[in-house]
């Protein structure tokens, strides 16, 4: 279900790209809004195995909390209320230290995102929401198809909201989960909700992470963006549609989006194309991506030419390519994922009727393993190649050394980590 450094974009996510949106067929997406900031404090003591223990110490570290949060003025009553009777969740902690072993390739994230039972019901509730939808367009620019893909993506429609005690997950995190400070942040914003009498019955519900809601907000994204449009006095992202939408719609607004402006367009990119150009920190005007012969799929929304774009090739230079613009950037806000991107921005154009995607995709390749992610970090290491310390994420460092290699070797450099790369590594240390 739905982490970011507002929200999803912390969270998001993380927990991105490992598990809790559920799609129209029940298979597992990536939850967004779920992954702490770089250098957020870790609790390394080991936890011990002994559960009476685990429980006395969680005791112990929940007095200290209650004077902190006490000292943040939260009221005592909403202290007493909430924090009585928490218990360790060892399943959050599993959940908070979990790698998956294989990260799960674009086409297959995007062939799960974007079922017709998923665009299908998007379309429905398009009409049936449609005053609302309106309303929330008018005033913050963001179309009624864009959040109704954040709310498909992110709950099944409200569907699959979690069924956590946020208040004792973030409580078993904060206590001992990697990011003691993060957590505890979130903790304190999330007993500020239930102070406010904004939660529900006075109690959140949400997922393992923390994320609440139709559109999965973490508390502090909550504190920051969400909206009482009923105007009943509250921000209820659990049972009022009007407040989902608004605090959706007013999020994306908040970092950016641009009113009328599209998200981008797939790209047909032409033969000989400089693939070092691909990638998000490169930006040009359309009007000089199509002076470099770069062009965009049949049936796409004209782009304007003054608008900065960058090219995306999440699978590489065998698969699609995708122009994008400020707007794509700005769903990267709510989820720093860009299957997580793509997937919101053709969900929301198929439900308008716009095509899909056209190119192609390597489906032969199949996804690394940590393991091997490791792997090919090291060995790009052994060449020279600046990769940092290997961690098994292929980050801005990995995909630049993966194309100093690629050069090397008179391959496109797309900086893609495929098997096929790894492969050519091996052989080539080998060789060596």
């Amino acid at each position: 279900m739905g982490l970011k450094t507002s929200h999803i974009m912390i969270l998001a996510a993380a927990v991105v790209a490992a598990a809790g949106c559920s799609s129209a067929g029940g298979e597992p997406l990536p939850i967004p809004g779920t992954k702490p900031p770089p250098g957020a404090a870790d609790q390394s003591a080991p936890l011990t195995p002994d559960p009476m223990a685990q429980e006395a110490d969680f005791a112990t570290w929940l007095a200290g909390f209650r004077s902190e949060a006490r000292a943040a003025g939260i009221k005592q009553a909403t202290l007493d209320g909430s924090l009585s009777g928490l218990r360790v969740l060892p399943e959050v902690l599993a959940s908070d230290s979990s790698q998956p072993e294989f990260t799960r390739p674009v086409w297959a994230y995007l062939d799960s995102a974007l079922n017709d039972t998923r665009v299908n019901r998007g379309r429905d509730q398009l009409g049936v929401q449609r005053g609302l939808l309106a309303g929330v367009e008018n005033d913050y620019g963001v179309p009624a198809e864009v959040v109704v893909a954040i709310w498909a993506m992110e709950s099944n429609f409200g569907q699959n909201m979690g069924s956590y005690n946020v208040v004792e997950a973030l409580a078993t995190l904060a206590w001992h989960g990697r990011r003691a400070d993060f957590w505890r942040e979130q903790l304190i914003e999330a007993l500020r909700i239930i102070d406010r009498g904004d939660a529900p019955g006075g109690r959140l519900v949400g997922s393992w992470a923390g994320a609440m809601g139709h559109t999965q907000f973490i508390p502090t994204t909550y504190a920051s963006h969400a909206v009482d449009r009923d105007g009943d006095g509250r921000r209820d992202l659990w049972t009022s549609l009007p407040d989902v939408f608004g605090s959706t719609a007013g999020y994306l607004h908040d970092v950016g989006w641009r009113p009328g402006e599209a998200w981008g367009a797939e790209a047909v990119l032409p033969p000989g194309f400089d693939y070092e150009q691909a990638d998000m920190s490169v930006r040009k005007p359309i009007a000089e991506w199509r002076r470099l012969g770069v062009r965009q799929a049949s049936g796409t929304r004209p782009l304007p030419d003054q608008a900065d774009a960058s090219i995306l090739l999440p699978a590489g230079n065998r698969g699609a390519a995708f122009l994008v613009m400020n707007n794509f950037r700005s769903i990267l806000r709510y989820n720093n994922s860009s299957s997580y991107a793509l997937a919101i921005s053709y969900l929301s154009d198929r439900m308008a009727g716009r095509p899909g995607i056209q190119g192609g995709w390597p489906r032969d390749e199949r996804p690394l393993s940590r393991d091997e992610r490791f792997e090919m970090q090291r060995l790009l290491g052994a060449r020279g190649l600046p990769v940092g310390t290997p961690d098994g994420i292929i980050g801005a460092n990995t995909r630049s050394a993966i194309r100093s290699f690629q050069k090397s070797q008179k391959l496109p450099a797309d900086g893609f980590a495929s098997s096929s790369l790894l492969d050519r590594l091996r052989t080539a240390g080998s060789a060596s």
